[in-house]
């Protein structure tokens, strides 16, 4: 039997970037609150030291920072007639743990999701027509709008850093930066990145063909840096170790440099790490949240953790688990698509192609996360009418390089032998005369694409295993092809010598090779309990006093990364608790 604990104010399960601003900022409101990381601890200064964290083999190769499978993992399958089997090791995503949670190993890429995100079906119908919308494509208005989450956004980017270019100020648009991106007002509190010659030949390239280049914006700091709380963070050294990796700089912007020191703080915080939560418990009448039952790794003991607000902060796939396990809402059916607990899994698709210049150096080593130049006139831009091609969403197009890492990176162009001495010249030659120009693909949320419980296979502590079904679907077909054929335009312009072209993918979606860690909803965000798990605010529909953070909210996924979003929304949701829940406990819609 799970021994009891004292009642706290705040549980919070999970510490990344929403446990850890979460948990600074309810604990700095004098709230009591726990922190339950199922990870291990973590400092940036004992465990992201030169020359120790730039161990390609065992962050890049062999995924030092990631969950370890053999402890807990998930099942995946294309569709519901197929059995689904246990994803053995990391490949299409990679699931971060420990301290500090994806923002620790992040590229950095932040952007501000806007309302052709928030209200997607009811612009989308109004502009092209209710017919142009699959019927099995189940995207919906999430309930809230860019106006709402825009200081929110801003106060994400001041925290984390973010070095970028703003494209549209107050309604002016500015240039060099992303003249489809929604007013902000106020700019990036840094200035972008420098620019590396990928960067020079893209945006040369796609601004004669007439479209818009700028910056990534990214919390890759381009100068040191004080954000408004006080956390200093160090300049770039684009040293090209930033995905997979914890910064040696201290220059990525980080909850574990960021928010969680400021919450270590507080006497009113208390941090548990290695402490895997199993359930969320209610109340008799099944309306209230009371606390969470957790284990200690450490010691095998199990605990329960009552708390008068329960907070889910974990990863969003970890999230709709924790939903599913302890039989809060009614999980999602693909045949009577009644149901909301793992709807609208979503994640992302991407092409890319490979240019080889015998009389081009751009040294892939001097890299940094965000270190790539993008258009988004197929995204952003609503003007572009996706009636032609056929597809609902968008695609960002880039230039450049993340990290030219010795071992994972050795572009040959094609009809190179696989082996043996011609590919090792090859490989030595090429290595530094190649450059990348790929994709971010968004995927529309579909009735047959869901999360739930395996019946057969469980975790270590005896948990059914979730379950993914998940296949691209006709929708991200089109996507693809229109993608691939815009990204060959561009290469073919710089006159390579050589050109891997980007191939679209219409193929069955595959667990094994990497893609993207973009993966979203489970418990999305709605407007009624009857299409979704959460209100605007975050808020379960089922308990006033559960909250749920993170990507699991989303209702699709856009062709942006999901962070900028992410951050936003736990400032908005940590405001509105401490300003209107705590006096008034209930229902905030």
């Amino acid at each position: 039997m799970a021994k009891k604990l004292p009642e706290v104010d705040v549980v919070i399960v999970g510490m990344g970037w929403t446990g850890g601003i979460l948990s600074k900022e309810l604990s700095e409101s004098g709230l009591k609150v726990v922190a339950l990381e199922r990870g291990a601890p973590r400092s940036a200064e004992e465990d992201f030291s030169v020359p120790h964290i730039r161990d390609e083999l065992q962050f890049g190769i062999r995924h030092g920072l990631m969950q370890d499978l053999r402890r807990d993992t998930l099942t995946v399958r294309n569709n519901p007639s197929q059995t689904a089997l246990p994803m053995r090791q990391l490949g299409s995503f990679l699931l971060g743990e420990g301290l500090g949670g994806a923002g620790v190993h992040w590229n950095g890429h932040t952007w501000r999701w806007t309302d052709m995100e928030f209200k997607i079906r009811s612009m989308y119908e109004e502009r092209y027509g209710k017919k142009f919308i699959p019927d099995d494509m189940t995207i919906q208005d999430w309930g809230i709008t860019y106006a709402e989450l825009e200081p929110y956004y801003d106060k994400f980017e001041k925290i984390a850093g973010i070095s970028g270019q703003a494209g549209n100020l107050n309604g002016q648009i500015v240039e060099g930066g992303n003249p489809f991106e929604a007013p902000r007002k106020s700019p990036y509190p840094l200035p972008p990145l420098e620019r590396s010659l990928a960067n020079d030949l893209f945006a040369g390239a796609t601004k004669s063909m007439g479209l818009h280049p700028f910056p990534m914006p990214v919390a890759n700091a381009s100068r040191p840096y004080t954000n408004p709380d006080g956390a200093k963070l160090g300049q770039c050294q684009y040293c090209g170790f930033c995905e997979r990796f914890g910064c040696e700089a201290n220059a990525k912007g980080s909850p574990l440099i960021t928010v969680i020191p400021f919450a270590m703080k507080q006497p009113t915080f208390e941090l548990r790490t290695l402490s895997v939560v199993s359930k969320v418990h209610m109340d008799k009448q099944k309306k209230v949240a009371t606390g969470v039952t957790y284990t200690n790794l450490q010691t095998g003991e199990e605990f329960f953790q009552p708390a008068k607000i329960v907070i889910l902060a974990a990863y969003g796939l970890n999230n709709t688990h924790l939903m599913l396990t302890s039989g809060i809402g009614k999980p999602y059916d693909p045949v009577t698509q009644k149901g909301v607990i793992g709807k609208n899994y979503a994640y992302q698709t991407g092409v890319g192609a490979t240019l080889f210049f015998n009389d081009k150096i751009f040294n892939p080593f001097m890299s940094t996360g965000g270190l790539t130049t993008l258009v988004d006139d197929y995204n952003g831009n609503w003007n572009f009418d996706r009636s032609g091609p056929n597809f609902v969403g968008g695609t960002t197009l880039n230039g450049g390089m993340y990290g030219g890492r010795p071992i994972d990176f050795h572009p040959v162009p094609p009809g190179t032998p696989k082996w043996g001495k011609a590919w090792k010249e090859a490989m030595a030659k090429w290595y530094s005369r190649s450059m990348t120009i790929n994709s971010a693909g968004s995927v529309m949320a579909n009735r047959y694409n869901y999360l739930d419980l395996d019946p057969t296979y469980k975790n270590a502590l005896g948990m059914p295993l979730l379950r993914m079904t998940f296949d691209y679907k006709p929708n991200e077909h089109r996507l693809s092809e229109f993608t691939a054929q815009k990204i060959n335009e561009i290469a073919k312009s710089l006159n390579p010598d050589f050109l891997s072209p980007a191939k679209a993918k219409t193929a069955p979606w595959s667990v094994v090779p990497y893609q993207t860690t973009h993966n979203t909803g489970g418990t999305i965000m709605g407007t009624n309990p009857t299409n979704s798990a959460v209100n605007k605010y975050c808020q379960s529909w089922d308990a006033h006093n559960l909250f749920i953070m993170g990507a699991s909210l989303f209702s699709h996924n856009a062709a942006y990364n999901p962070t900028g979003p992410v951050g936003a929304l736990a400032y908005m949701t940590v405001d509105v608790i401490k300003n209107r829940y705590i006096k008034n406990p209930g229902s905030l819609v």
